[in-house]
């Protein structure tokens, strides 16, 4: 007899079905316009990609017996990072805020990665994964946010919640892919979304500039609006070196990763995600573990590398600290140093200098 617990994970708990409580956005407008190689009319879709697993798949992972790992129901970071105002010059000031969410400051720009202050990622505040650490930046002391970044739609991506809260505070631009600005105004219209697809560049300020590239995932909130809108990374291009943000993506073949080193030459610095990857056999397409992870830092040419995505909600089997181990272990056989590609604390800050190579 399946608990509670796994019920409620499969009724409104997972970001990826959403939930029955998640129909209200079945009846929300969605995405048109015309074809292209990864848009059918209808749907989007990854030429480089595999579709996401059945519904049958996601039963036979709750309840065919793979061993899910406890989770404490509190493992909070060292402290609250206060960040200050701006960084003017090229330094890259990174603040971990916990599972997705990142703040980069650099160029005079305060910028916001899938930004999550919620304390649950679910269609429902009442159940759903649960963060076990507050945010590493308490929200009233956010400096001025200049733009918001937002991958996809997952809950654990995409927060109407503190996307609201932000434009009340800040009013930021909001860049996101094409559908999921929907997503944002049905909530809430006053939020400064605008949608965009792959291959989109904007300049965004003090010589700063955001393209939208392929990443190897998928996007929904209910139960029947299955890749209705788009996902993707982002480069920040900058003349001291691009950033690459990578919200969710499988590894596949590695093919999105080779291709941005070669459409953009490299990077200063990658935001990867290491965690919510047991089972693999469900998870593979969808989420990559952390040796994954380092092979995409080697495949895009990244000299640095952020890992994100782990030890702040349960999503999957692994436990809270087995992707900071396995990424630990996959530099070592590589033969890289473990500074160089760091898993942080919620309120922990790594800042890397104008020069440092």
């Amino acid at each position: 007899m399946p608990s509670r617990r796994t019920l409620l994970g499969l009724l409104a708990g997972l970001p990826f079905l959403g939930g029955l409580a998640a129909y209200a956005a079945e009846r929300r407008p969605f995405y048109t316009g015309p074809l292209s190689d990864h848009f059918d009319g209808t749907r989007f879709f990854d030429p480089h990609g595999s579709p996401p697993k059945a519904f049958t798949d996601l039963l036979r992972w709750q309840f065919g017996g793979d061993r899910r790992a406890s989770w404490p129901a509190s493992w909070p970071g060292p402290g609250a990072d206060r960040p200050p105002p701006r960084v003017d010059d090229d330094s890259l000031r990174l603040s971990y805020v916990g599972h997705a969410s990142v703040m980069l400051q650099t160029r005079g720009l305060n910028i916001l990665f899938d930004p999550v202050w919620s304390e649950r990622v679910s269609p429902v505040s009442f159940a759903g994964p649960k963060r076990v650490n507050a945010p590493g930046i308490a929200f009233e002391d956010l400096p001025k946010i200049d733009l918001v970044l937002v991958s996809h739609g997952h809950y654990d991506h995409l927060d109407v919640s503190t996307l609201s809260r932000l434009h009340a505070a800040h009013a930021p631009r909001v860049i996101t892919p094409l559908g999921q600005d929907l997503v944002m105004k049905g909530h809430d219209p006053a939020i400064r979304a605008e949608a965009h697809d792959w291959g989109a560049r904007l300049e965004v300020g003090n010589g700063v500039a955001v393209h939208l590239a392929p990443m190897r995932h998928w996007s929904a909130r209910g139960l029947f609006d299955r890749n209705k809108a788009l996902w993707a990374a982002f480069v920040l291009e900058m003349a001291a070196g691009h950033v690459y943000h990578i919200g969710d993506t499988g590894y596949g073949d590695g093919h999105h990763f080779r291709e941005a080193r070669r459409r953009f030459g490299g990077f200063r610095l990658a935001i990867l995600p290491i965690g919510a990857y047991e089972p693999r056999w469900f998870m593979r397409d969808q989420h990559m573990n952390p040796d994954e992870a380092v092979q995409v830092m080697i495949d895009s040419g990244a000299r640095r590398a952020l890992a994100h995505h782990w030890g702040t909600v349960q999503l999957t089997n692994e436990g809270i600290e087995e992707p900071r181990d396995a990424l630990v272990q996959a530099l070592a056989a590589r033969a890289i140093d473990r500074d160089r590609f760091r898993a942080l604390r919620p309120g922990e800050v790594w800042s890397i200098g104008p020069d440092e190579a």
